[in-house]
């Protein structure tokens, strides 16, 4: 589970540790190597409970509620919380059973197959915007069909204890990783794989380091910031756009659907605002995906904290 904190080096507001104790995860990942699926979620109800009673964690998943569901009374908070944090915890058991049980035990569906394969027959590489929504590192498994070398900007909180299916299947990673704390922020990095033509995949949903690398966009009743940098690479290489999020439909199925190709004009620049249009091409999209999938978005901090018209 994400725990959001307060803001720290370069302003960034939010933290991927998880809050569960190692000896918590062992536990779950026993569960699954003895019992499947269906004994981790047996657990998962209960544990998921107790946390949905602690008013710490329900004040995590309010910033987001309460924009999804203005008005909404106490009890329709808690529950709304704990489907919430139920949803979340489900995709962290998927993503462990696929590494110790194998990837064949998620079904999972991409819609948008041919689109993607016609951008990247273009050659000017493909930058995948991502949210952290859904099912996403269960179901990049799916993007094997690319014949290209995906790269993951990806940014690993030091003293993290969750693992990735990769990790528990103790394989080497699949992707090449990116790191935002890297010279430049990785962006030479990222130019480079995007003139080989490659894949590279990217979150447009929280910021990474200062608040300067982003722009303000309406988002949900409120204005929020995110990242513009994709943006801008996409306006250097002419690398299209792929706002590509997923969502679990089953207990063990999800699916991975483009919802959306945002093309960039080259040579706009350094301005930032010349991004924001592009930036809030990618909120509406991700709107919209909340619209259709309420509880399985999982930002747990206050994205609009700075700037909401709509206070939580």
């Amino acid at each position: 589970m994400i725990e959001p904190r307060s803001a720290g080096a370069a302003g960034q507001e939010w933290t991927s540790r998880s809050i569960g104790s190692s000896w918590q995860h062992q536990c779950f990942y026993l569960l699954i190597r003895c019992g499947g699926r269906q004994a981790a979620y047996l657990l998962l109800y209960s544990v998921v409970f107790y946390y949905s009673l602690l008013p710490s964690v329900r004040r995590k998943c309010s910033h987001y509620l309460n924009q999804r569901f203005p008005g909404a009374g106490w009890w329709r908070r808690f529950c709304n919380s704990y489907r919430m944090n139920l949803e979340l915890g489900k995709v962290l058991v998927d993503r462990a059973l696929v590494g110790i049980l194998g990837p064949e035990r998620i079904k999972v569906e991409l819609h948008g197959k041919q689109e993607l394969l016609d951008l990247v027959a273009e050659g000017r590489g493909v930058i995948l915007v991502n949210a952290h929504v859904g099912c996403w590192q269960v179901t990049t498994s799916v993007l094997g069909f690319v014949e290209t070398p995906i790269n993951l900007l990806m940014q690993r909180e030091e003293g993290d204890i969750d693992r990735q299916h990769f990790e528990h299947a103790g394989t080497a990673c699949p992707y090449r990783i990116i790191d935002p704390r890297g010279h430049l922020g990785g962006v030479l990095e990222m130019m480079e794989v995007l003139k080989r033509g490659e894949v590279l995949s990217v979150m447009g949903d929280r910021m990474l380091g200062n608040d300067r690398n982003g722009v303000d966009v309406a988002f949900m009743g409120g204005t929020v910031r995110f990242p513009f940098s994709a943006y801008k690479l996409a306006s250097a290489t002419g690398a299209p756009i792929v706002a590509l999020l997923s969502y679990k439909t089953g207990p063990d199925s999800s699916e991975m659907k483009l919802y959306r190709t945002i093309r960039v004009p080259g040579g706009l620049g350094r301005g930032k605002d010349k991004y924001a249009p592009y930036a809030q091409a990618f909120a509406e999209t991700l709107e919209a995906y909340c619209t259709e999938h309420p509880f399985q978005f999982f930002n747990f901090f206050d994205m609009w904290q700075k700037n909401s018209t709509n206070q939580t």
